[in-house]
């Protein structure tokens, strides 16, 4: 673990992700060194150039449309396979040693069809920006959503994320019932191990299905499915509520809201 704030403030780095699989494809220090590319010599240098031709299927990758995070240069597609699309990105940072550490970026997708659908039941016009109303209507519904995690910070282990949303689950559970919850925030990783290993642009993706499920997937593996609104509402809450994790994000999902009508 890092033992002073530059050490810390170095594992945060740049990344280019792959847009589909979200793994991490380069990283870069603040000195400008690529740490998961090996150094070539010139010749071989040469050879790479002359036996890499790019193949069709490359190329269309590479024109796959895409949103960058720009305080972590991670990208997200702006359209998943399921159809759900990109509403906002945005940083998660938590306090160390008096600084603010980028830990993950996200992306928050909506189901589009279904959350113009909702919000229609009591919004007629479209709103010059988005109300509290719209956003608790969105917490409290069972509209498919999923927010996808790309890690950034690289000393990060599951422990650290487990105890993150623990907390942040517990603090909004609270303030939607009043009351603690401590067994229902735990669930959310369910049988993550502390054993899996995480590193720069590991994914991490919590979804809301419909009829209040909350599943969590851990570098594409299912962790956790738990049936539970109020789990759900909590959990939208991190993201839309009074007191979001990025309030620069929350606005622009806002606008995306908005844009709907």
């Amino acid at each position: 673990m890092p033992t002073t704030v530059n050490d810390v403030i170095e594992k945060t780095e740049m990344l280019e992700i792959d847009p589909k699989s979200g793994v991490a494809l380069r990283s870069t220090t603040k000195d400008g060194v690529n740490e998961t590319e090996p150094k070539l010599d010139e010749n071989d240098e040469k050879k790479k150039i002359e036996q890499e031709e790019p193949t069709k299927e490359a190329v269309k990758d590479e024109d796959v449309p895409v949103e960058l995070e720009p305080k972590t240069g991670v990208t997200f597609p702006v359209k998943l396979a399921d159809e759900k699309k990109l509403g906002a990105v945005g940083l998660r940072k938590k306090s160390m040693l008096g600084i603010g550490i980028k830990i993950y970026a996200f992306g928050i997708y909506a189901d589009n069809e279904k959350l113009k659908d909702l919000l229609s039941t009591k919004i007629v016009k479209a709103p010059m920006k988005p109300t509290k109303e719209m956003y608790q209507m969105v917490i409290d519904s069972d509209v498919a959503m999923m927010v996808r995690l790309v890690i950034v910070f690289s000393s990060l282990t599951m422990s650290m994320v487990r105890k993150n949303f623990d907390e942040g689950l517990g603090a909004s559970i609270k303030k939607l019932t009043g009351g603690k919850n401590d067994e229902l925030s735990k669930k959310i990783m369910g049988e993550a191990s502390d054993d899996i290993k995480l590193s720069l642009g590991s994914v991490i993706e919590i979804s809301r299905l419909p009829g209040f499920i909350l599943q969590t997937k851990v570098k594409d593996e299912v962790v956790s499915t738990v049936e539970s609104e109020l789990l759900c509402r909590a959990y939208m809450y991190l993201y839309l509520g009074e007191d979001p994790f990025d309030k620069e994000a929350k606005e622009k999902f806002g606008t995306s809201m908005c844009s709907l009508f």
